[in-house]
């Protein structure tokens, strides 16, 4: 072969290359505010919708909303392959929120989450299980609103703060195709160390300056990160890494971003049966005896619900589901999603992989997923927390009823005082044992240390033993 002609070929193909990823860009967008808000918790119908029940300002943190409005591409979704653009120029004006430190307490990671819609209204549950977490280690936090169902509700409880709002082109794009450069837009709009916001622009972070960008997502959010990661975003990449925690199928990891997977037992009854192993840039790990919607997520959930009310933020308690077991894990899947977090960030900064954890343990596999059990109904296998392994309760990931959502809210079903006698003779033996376990999984890298002093302190308090 003419080697002339070889590398005209090389060059023609790069060339092609080049314009496919030129094509393939997130289209600009503008982003405006932030919008002026009454106090969360006034009770008035022009607040932030999903503010957060957090009491951010004695926390040193500001919270505020902007909209975002552009252009979207709609695209492909082949299976675990590079998407292509289907059409165009899709008008789109959704909103965004910042959560970020005031100060100079910010550690350079910005986590950005897919806000959830399941039911209707906007639920940004990452912030709902980890804000704590990320507001004592300076963390900076964008919630996006990129599926129409979520902007319906808002739009129906403010007309006036919300009614401009709209991501499907005046119902072109009434699927949803819209939230995926809609994301990449918010992630763009984050200036890095050495950006920084034109004249006349908006920088929704107020100065900061970002050394990682980081998406998370739960359940619905986290199967369309899944489909983001699996098709979209390779194309131009936004994320250094993505945290999917309560869902998503299979995920690519031919690409550079970090991926991080956590689930909930609810949530591998429908997966265990196709594991995805750990590579480079995959990492999955399974929280035995947790559930989907948790006793902590149920509960921030009614204290963002008060909020929005103008209501009480004291002694929310959990809504009586009305299933077949009394609802919601009380195992603190929090914990390890925290220690996700802080490994994610190490993983991206210094490529130091964090721990691989055993999957959940079956008892068979098909025709249907069932898992192996100890004497007490306690899965086994997967992450093992002192709340599960120093068991008090069973804790499962499993739950029905006339509640459509009652599969997702897993159960909690304490002990009788005659099995928790004949597990504890003493208060010491009790609390002995909370502790050995929760200094593994310290040493193991599932949880912090933090998280290990608290499940001790509890320990301590409680009645168990004595």
């Amino acid at each position: 072969m003419n080697p002339n002609i070889s590398n005209l070929s090389r060059f023609a193909a790069a060339l092609l290359l080049l314009a496919g990823q030129a094509v393939a860009q997130v289209p600009a967008a503008t982003i405006t505010g932030p919008v002026a808000a009454d106090r969360a918790g006034s009770g008035t119908l022009n607040t932030i919708y999903s503010a957060s029940a957090i009491d951010l300002e004695s926390a040193g943190y500001v919270e505020e909303e902007f909209f975002i409005e552009g252009r979207a591409n709609r695209y492909s979704n082949p299976e675990l392959e590079n998407a292509s653009i289907v059409d165009s120029d899709h008008r789109y004006k959704t909103r965004l929120i910042v959560r970020r430190p005031a100060g100079s307490a910010f550690n350079g990671i910005v986590i950005v989450e897919w806000i959830n819609v399941t039911g209707g209204p906007d639920k940004d549950i990452d912030w709902w299980q980890s804000g704590s977490h990320f507001i004592r280690n300076g963390y900076a936090y964008v919630v996006v609103s990129a599926q129409q169902m979520g902007i319906d509700t808002m739009k129906e409880w403010s007309a006036a703060r919300y009614g401009s709002l709209d991501v499907t082109h005046d119902g072109m794009a009434s699927r949803d195709e819209l939230s995926y450069d809609i994301f990449s837009a918010v992630g763009k709009a984050i200036n890095r160390v050495g950006e920084s916001t034109a004249n006349g622009e908006v920088d929704i972070l107020g100065g900061l300056k970002a050394q990682q960008i980081i998406a998370t997502g739960h359940s619905q959010s986290a199967s369309r990160l899944a489909t983001y990661l699996n098709n979209v975003h390779p194309l131009e990449p936004i994320y250094d890494g993505v945290m999917v925690h309560g869902g998503g199928g299979r995920i690519r990891d031919d690409q550079p971003v970090k991926i991080f997977k956590i689930m909930a037992e609810t949530d591998m009854l429908r997966r265990a049966a196709t594991p995805q192993p750990d590579t480079d840039t995959f990492r999955q790990w399974e929280v035995a005896g947790s559930s989907h919607v948790d006793i902590p997520f149920e509960i921030e959930y009614g204290k963002v619900r008060n909020l929005r009310e103008g209501l009480s933020l004291e002694n929310v308690q959990p809504r009586d589901q009305g299933c077949e077991l009394p609802a919601y894990s009380h195992v603190p899947f929090r914990d390890v999603m925290n220690a996700a977090f802080e490994h994610l960030v190490v993983w991206i900064r210094d490529d130091i992989a964090p721990p691989s954890a055993e999957p959940l343990q079956l008892r068979r596999m098909m025709p249907e997923v069932e898992f192996a059990r100890d004497e007490f109904g306690n899965v086994l296998g997967g992450i093992r927390l002192a709340e599960h392994v120093v068991a008090t309760a069973k804790n499962t990931g499993m739950n029905n009823g006339s509640n459509r959502f009652c599969f997702l809210y897993g159960s909690h079903q304490p002990f009788d005082q005659a099995t928790l006698n004949a597990l504890y003779p003493s208060h010491s033996a009790y609390v002995d044992a909370v502790r050995e376990v929760a200094e593994k999984n310290v040493a193991d890298g599932y949880i912090l240390p933090l998280a290990a002093q608290m499940t001790i302190r509890e320990a301590q308090q409680s009645s168990i033993g004595r």
